[in-house]
């Protein structure tokens, strides 16, 4: 599960860079929204993990509240790509 972790939580930061570097505003998007994917399916690992007791209530609040953030700003952005 941790593996997942780290796989989907660096994912969302190669996403973000690549959309930077977009070279259309519909490249820019696609990238964004897999970021939120990535973002959304760290949260679902994190919960797991905490769940299952692997991951201590002090570490996980930290980065579930660092995820939640990734994902309001993420989510923010993407909503913005139909205006």
């Amino acid at each position: 599960m941790s593996k997942q972790v780290l796989r989907a939580g660096t994912s969302i930061g190669a996403n973000v860079a690549e959309g930077v570097r977009a070279q259309t505003k519909p490249d820019f998007y696609a990238k964004m929204s897999i970021a939120l994917k990535e973002a959304s399916e760290t949260s679902y690992w994190l919960d797991i993990i905490h769940a299952t007791d692997y991951l201590p209530d002090e570490m996980f609040n930290d980065l579930n509240d660092k995820c939640e953030e990734l994902l309001s700003i993420l989510t923010a952005i993407t909503k913005n790509q139909h205006r």
